[in-house]
């Protein structure tokens, strides 16, 4: 798998929980959080991040967290109908791939090897998806897996 290593900022961001087994519910939780920054008028040029916080293999399903994220301006108010926080930046692996469930799901049972053969050591931060209006138009997505300095 091709990669390219990126350092990413710290992030100021608005964003929406959904607790539960990982799968096709997370879909509503993007749609939800997609249709509030539409209405906002956030969307277009923003960078959207899906972010699964728990391994399914080590977390009961029931308890994996999975969070919908948008970055937003400093000066931007938020409101009671979503929650804000900080996304911490660092070094990441940026793997791009093909925007479909299937494709995705590959990637992430091969992604941990690509880290391991290219010398890096994944941090203790979570993996999370990107998602910018460019990628997204041309059906690609990328995956940033955290690396240690």
């Amino acid at each position: 798998m091709k990669f390219i290593a990126e350092t990413l900022p710290d992030y100021r961001i608005a964003y929406m929980r959904r607790v539960g087994p990982y799968g096709s519910a997370n879909i509503g939780v993007m749609e939800n959080l997609k249709k509030w920054a539409n209405e906002k008028n956030l969307l277009e040029s923003s960078i959207i991040f899906a972010i699964p916080h728990d391994n399914p293999e080590l977390t009961l399903p029931e308890n994996c967290r999975y969070d919908a994220c948008i970055v937003i301006p400093n000066d931007f108010q938020i409101n009671h109908s979503i929650c804000e926080s900080e996304l911490s930046g660092g070094k990441y692996l940026v793997f791009e791939v093909n925007h479909t469930a299937e494709d995705i799901h590959k990637a992430y049972k091969s992604i941990l090897t690509a880290v391991q053969r290219a010398g890096y050591q994944i941090d203790h931060k979570p993996i999370m998806e990107r998602y910018t209006y460019n990628k997204v138009q041309n059906h690609y997505c990328e995956i940033c897996v955290p690396i240690k300095s």
